[in-house]
């Protein structure tokens, strides 16, 4: 026994190599950890340096958009996928753990074997009498344990569990991806359904302008002061305008029905309180963008871009421990009697111990190939890491680009819009008193039409820029809550 043990305790005295290359993070250039170039520019120059908040949607201080992010965050099917997987990556990162334990394995057999005496003579144990063959019955009675375990002497078994937790933390990091995601479509789809609900109501403030209008110059016609033209004018502005609102209504139904299936809802579950909002959400503060170190940190696509390349990275040792001897020790303790009674006996007692070594050589063809396979695997992911950080800060520099130019486009709007409207009201009285032309009136309403029309579109931009804005700088993951199946309203009980 001595002998046997020594060469074991030798080999787990080895076990603490580990091949393969050990996973550094890689580096980012430093200018993407300094500040976003385009938050130093007008009109987002006053933009405090603090990280974004982590529920950035509370930013619009309403209550209704508060909670519907709460529901798609709790119910989004898209965000119970991703917690799917996660749970999945951390059954296998369980399961690849469970290599370092060893394996054991309780037997209990009782058998009842029949033989004869010539089968006896066929391995020896003489031959059959002058009467026949005779019959033999014997009853067998074996209990044990079948114990292995195997010796993590190059770290294969280090580097499996080494990837499966780089996996894990990916699928998390992806499970929070998704809620990013989801947090800005909800606030998304909500906006939209506000914003159109806002462009109608402009659209038939003006029809209802232009239909004075219509009233107005048919009058002047029936009394012989206008001509069939300016009628026909003043029907085409307003058709023209009439002809904007069923498209506006129906693009608020389509998002209200994007707004019930992202909280987990059938389509035709539109939110009441959605659907009777009237203005687009708007953040009236400076919203906080942080630098590129900040924005990194946060993405959560970086995180898990930059998790895939540790898995990988890991798998490179697992296949390399491929070219290396597998020892595996193995041993049994058990009981064997012909009889129960002499079953616990000590002649019954048998045991086996020893190690089984496996190699594949000299032929390594294979494992090298899959060593090179590997080595690619982790390139592509390191590929991967540095678009995904590339892609970050560039989302980030170019929502802050169209962000800044929707805020400049609506202020220009606003002020266009409002001198409309000024002309628009000083021609109706210049023609009223005969100083303008119908044509100059047409003319006037038009623009402001046109204007305002703008201006409410120019508010929805604003909004969908924020949000696209939000979404870019990565927040909206952090204090999530679990995601669960929203229960069937068929199923609940009744009160």
């Amino acid at each position: 026994m001595k002998r046997l043990m020594f060469p074991m305790i030798a080999a787990l005295s080895l076990s603490a190599c580990v091949v393969g290359p050990d996973y550094a993070r890689p580096s980012v250039a430093p200018r993407a950890s300094g500040p976003l170039a385009e938050a130093a520019r007008a009109p987002l120059a006053s933009a405090p340096a603090s990280p974004l908040p982590d529920r950035w949607w509370r930013l619009y201080d309403d209550p209704v958009l508060d909670r519907l992010v709460a529901e798609a965050l709790a119910h989004n099917t898209d965000i119970r996928v991703a917690a799917a997987n996660l749970q999945r990556a951390r059954a296998v990162l369980a399961e690849q753990r469970g290599q370092r334990l060893p394996t054991i394995t309780p037997n209990a057999q009782v058998t009842r074997n029949q033989f004869n005496s010539a089968s006896a003579a066929a391995f020896g144990g003489g031959g059959a009498g002058g009467g026949g063959p005779q019959t033999f019955v014997v009853n067998l009675f074996d209990l044990g344990i079948d114990a292995s375990y195997e010796l993590d002497l190059f770290g294969g078994i280090s580097r499996a569990i080494e990837a499966g937790r780089g996996d894990a933390e990916a699928a998390a990091a992806t499970l929070d991806a998704a809620r990013v995601s989801v947090a800005a479509e909800t606030a998304r789809a909500y906006a939209t359904a506000c914003s159109n609900a806002a462009q109608a109501a402009v659209a038939q403030e003006t029809v209802d302008l232009q239909q004075k209008t219509l009233g107005l110059t048919q009058t002047l016609f029936d009394a012989g002061r206008g001509t069939r033209r300016d009628v026909e004018r003043a029907d085409v502005l307003l058709a023209q305008t009439q002809a904007q609102l069923p498209l506006l209504d129906a693009e608020k139904r389509a998002a209200l029905y994007a707004l019930a299936t992202l909280t987990g809802r059938p389509p035709a579950e539109v939110d009441a309180d959605a659907s009777r909002c009237s203005a687009a959400p708007r953040v009236t503060t400076t919203i906080p963008t942080g630098d590129g170190a900040a924005l990194l940190a946060r993405r959560p696509d970086v995180r898990s871009a930059e998790r895939t390349l540790a898995a990988d990275t890991a798998r490179i040792g697992v296949a390399v421990s491929a070219l290396y001897p597998s020892i595996r020790l193995a041993g049994s303790i058990g009981l064997n009697a012909t009889r129960g009674s002499q079953l616990f006996k000590a002649t019954s007692a048998t045991y086996s111990l020893g190690p089984l070594i496996s190699w594949n050589f000299p032929n390594q063809t294979a494992a090298r190939a899959q060593i090179a396979q590997a080595r690619a695997g982790a390139d592509a992911s390191l590929a991967r890491f540095d678009g995904a950080v590339l892609t970050a800060l560039r989302e980030a520099e170019t929502a802050l680009a169209r962000y800044a130019g929707a805020l400049d486009r609506n202020a220009a709007l606003v002020r266009a819009e409002q001198a409309s409207s000024k002309a628009a009201a000083l021609s109706r009285l210049r023609f009223d008193s005969g100083a303008d032309s119908f044509l100059q009136l047409i003319e006037a309403e038009r623009e402001r039409a046109d204007t305002r029309a703008a201006c409410a579109a120019s508010d929805a931009a604003v909004a969908d820029a924020q949000i696209t804005l939000f979404k870019a700088l990565g927040g909206g993951w952090e204090e999530a809550p679990d995601p669960v199946r929203r229960p069937d309203p068929a199923q609940s009980p009744t009160p």
